[in-house]
């Protein structure tokens, strides 16, 4: 490991498993100090403990808990250089059959959640006049969906507006505002909550052939929370395999010789 966030403190909301759990041992091999946000206690505090992270319990629909995270970090560690939003739910819904309570329970986790992750964040990054803030989007809202994910793609494109509008609100504080766009990653709610067919199916769209790994998507933030990606705001990087390229379904080339 290179140390490229030495000395720097990181909140990661939503990483008790899966992307936000890759996302904060990554950061920890390189140097950074982790405060782990989660609303989940036990599995929470199992996963700060195993990685080495301090863990609080989060309901990041609250902003008060957003608050306390922050809080936590600059009391722990004398300042917070990087917060990433990763906590998402996305049942699986019809729209006719969606209330409006299921409704408002996603966009309250997903959506109001990046907002007051990003709030809370820029009181401190603001006074430091330095700062990353990180949100997972991903690619079904902003470029594709499936049905059943009517709530859950409105907040994921909902994210995207907010990075641009965040980023040019903080920019003059030294602060930079970006996103990651996963694919179908290869996690604990995909392997419980889809299945095999849905594997199935989605390692047939992928170019690259399989399924990306919590790793790749990690990598992703670990670029965009360092050094190198200083004079980059307002965007977000698509990790998807190639996913969103075929115009169609036949698009794979056998190769023939050398």
């Amino acid at each position: 490991m290179t140390g490229r966030l030495a000395g720097k403190t990181a909140i990661v909301v939503g990483a008790s498993r899966g992307i936000g759990k890759g996302t904060a041992i990554r950061f920890i091999e390189e140097g950074a100090n982790v405060v782990l946000a989660d609303w989940e206690p036990e599995a929470g505090q199992a996963t700060a403990d195993e990685i080495g992270a301090t863990f609080i319990q989060t309901d990041i629909s609250k902003y008060a808990d957003a608050e306390a995270a922050v809080a936590l970090a600059v009391s722990k560690f004398g300042r917070l250089d990087i917060i990433v939003q990763n906590a998402g739910i996305y049942p699986w819904q019809l729209i006719e059959d969606t209330s409006s309570a299921d409704w408002d329970r996603v966009m309250g986790v997903n959506l109001r959640g990046s907002f007051h992750a990003a709030k809370a964040a820029f009181k401190v990054m603001k006074a430091q006049r330095s700062g990353r803030i990180l949100f997972t989007s991903s690619i079904t809202g902003p470029y594709v969906t499936s049905p059943g994910h009517g709530h859950y793609g409105a907040t994921k494109a909902g994210i995207n507006g907010f990075i641009r509008s965040a980023a040019l609100e903080f920019s003059s504080f030294g602060i930079t505002v970006n996103g990651v766009e996963p694919g179908n990653i290869m996690t604990e709610g995909i392997q419980e909550g889809r299945g095999d067919a849905h594997i199935a199916s989605m390692l047939a769209a992928i170019p690259l052939g399989r399924l990306g790994s919590v790793r790749d998507v990690a990598n992703a933030f670990l670029f965009l929370a360092s050094d190198e990606a200083s004079y980059i705001t307002g965007t977000t990087i698509v990790v998807d395999g190639g996913q969103l390229l075929p115009e169609g379904n036949d698009f794979r080339l056998v190769p023939t010789g050398n």
